[in-house]
């Protein structure tokens, strides 16, 4: 089988200048002429077994990152945004899109977030009679959408905030342990934490320096909102100058940011690094041996295994997302090649769906998506309490999987038989983007194909995809 070639212009280039180096600096550190750099750097020609070899050995460098990035992640971006209607016609073809997402980066950012402008927009206009008059009608990215954005780019993994995390932590062991150390801290401070039977589940009253954890949440919640308000009272630098770096467009990003942040601050604190992971090693990533270890949920246990991103000490790199009952995602990670759609749910044929069927179970799947790679997937429903008779439960269904080639570092595949090819199942990202033609559950038609409608025919689909 032929070796696939190496083309990583855009991250050599990007290495180059965050060291600060002319090309003709960084050609003779990697013992390659100047004009031979300047190919690799505009992907002419991929990167040499030699180039690799100097640049782990000359700069310490995590060759592992060349072969990954946002290539796919703005690959699939722009496909599904190229999905939309408006463009009817002259559609670029994938090869297009890829060779935009590896030399041109930036000018695949900026056309999304034109369209994100344009989709905002639209949407404006069509509740013109709410927007008509007011000062901030303009067209802008939707913060929540910038946030998301910005810890899908890094990875979901945000090393000075996690190496901060796993310090104040120290050799905590046990969540007992943790929570202690939690409230030393803010005694320290002098803040008094008590019992609340309030609906919120969490309220720092600054004026008297008392913290409000509500008494109807479950152990590792009221934990994770302890940490949490540790990191805004004492990592307040630490965020800021993240948030600086981050450079959002307007104050409601910042401020979810913030949050996000110390949501990160507070898992990676309750979950260490380096402590974690080697425990997720041990268990096999048993996710409720796992979830005890640590005092964590099922969800923060799922969310902590997808942020393993640590240059040079990486985990399996994982999925994970959390979908409401109408199928709509609302958290999103993956630091595999499958990507998720930005808008509108998931595939239907992925196991996440029939979670809310069987509450309380894990369902395993063995899937596989157009491209041909093949991935385990694990879904489960997680269920949120009110805490009252009465109180809304609030469910979600959540999904962890990583490719098959990882499959021996997880419990859950013990008895699976992964070389029998009907054992794998068909998913795909969204219609608009899935090239199968023959799937049942295709609601609307793909993209870049052809339509035949005979009146003569009815399949299961009125139209049959060229």
């Amino acid at each position: 089988m032929a070796t696939q070639k190496l083309y990583a212009g855009a991250k050599l280039r990007e290495t180059r200048q965050r060291l600060a180096l002319t090309q003709k600096d960084f050609a003779a550190k990697l013992g390659v002429s100047l004009p031979y750099l300047n190919q690799m750097e505009n992907n002419n020609r991929p990167v040499s077994t030699t180039v690799i070899l100097a640049l782990a050995q000359e700069f310490g460098f995590d060759v592992t990152e060349l072969a990954t990035g946002d290539a796919e992640r703005l690959v699939t971006d722009m496909r599904e945004a190229l999905a939309d209607a408006v463009f009817a016609d002259d559609i670029p073809g994938l090869s297009d899109l890829r060779l935009t997402a590896s030399n041109a980066p930036a000018m695949a950012r900026a056309f999304l977030e034109l369209h994100r402008a344009y989709r905002d927009t639209h949407e404006r206009l069509a509740s013109l009679d709410e927007a008509l008059g007011r000062e901030d009608a303009r067209p802008q990215i939707s913060p929540w959408d910038e946030v998301r954005d910005f810890f899908h780019y890094c990875d979901n993994y945000i090393d000075a905030v996690d190496r901060a995390a796993e310090h104040f932590a120290g050799p905590a062991s046990g969540p007992r342990r943790i929570t202690e150390l939690a409230e030393a801290r803010l005694d320290a401070l002098g803040i008094k934490v008590v019992d609340s039977d309030d609906a919120r589940l969490r309220h720092y009253d600054r004026d008297a320096r008392i913290l409000y954890l509500s008494n109807h949440a479950e152990p590792e919640t009221r934990r994770f909102q302890l940490l949490l308000q540790v990191a805004l009272l004492t990592q307040e630098k630490l965020i800021e100058a993240t948030l600086d770096f981050a450079r959002f467009q307007s104050p409601a990003a910042r401020d979810i940011a913030k949050i996000g942040l110390a949501n990160y601050f507070a898992g990676a604190a309750l979950m260490p690094y380096t402590a974690f992971l080697q425990a997720a090693q041990h268990h096999r990533h048993d996710l409720e041996r796992l979830a005890t270890r640590f005092g964590a949920s099922i969800e923060q246990v799922c969310h902590r295994l997808s942020t393993l991103q640590r240059p040079g000490a990486k985990g399996v790199p994982f999925f994970f997302v959390r979908v409401d009952q109408a199928g709509t995602i609302t958290k999103r990670h993956s630091a595999t090649r499958l990507q998720f759609a930005r808008f509108g749910g998931a595939c239907p044929l992925w196991n996440v769906h029939r979670a809310f069927e069987t509450p309380g179970r894990f369902l395993r799947q063995l899937a596989e998506t157009p491209d041909g790679v093949r991935y385990i997937s694990l879904a489960r429903d997680v269920s949120k309490r009110g805490g009252h008779y009465g109180a809304p439960v609030r469910r979600f269904a959540i999904a962890l999987g990583c490719e098959v080639k990882h499959a021996d570092a997880l419990v859950y595949a013990d008895d699976l038989d992964l070389t029998l090819s009907q054992a794998y199942e068909p998913i795909g990202i969204s219609c608009r983007i899935c090239e199968r033609t023959q799937c049942h559950q295709r609601s609307v038609p793909p993209l870049e194909r052809r339509l035949q409608v005979t009146p003569d025919e009815r399949g299961v689909l009125p139209y049959k995809v060229g």
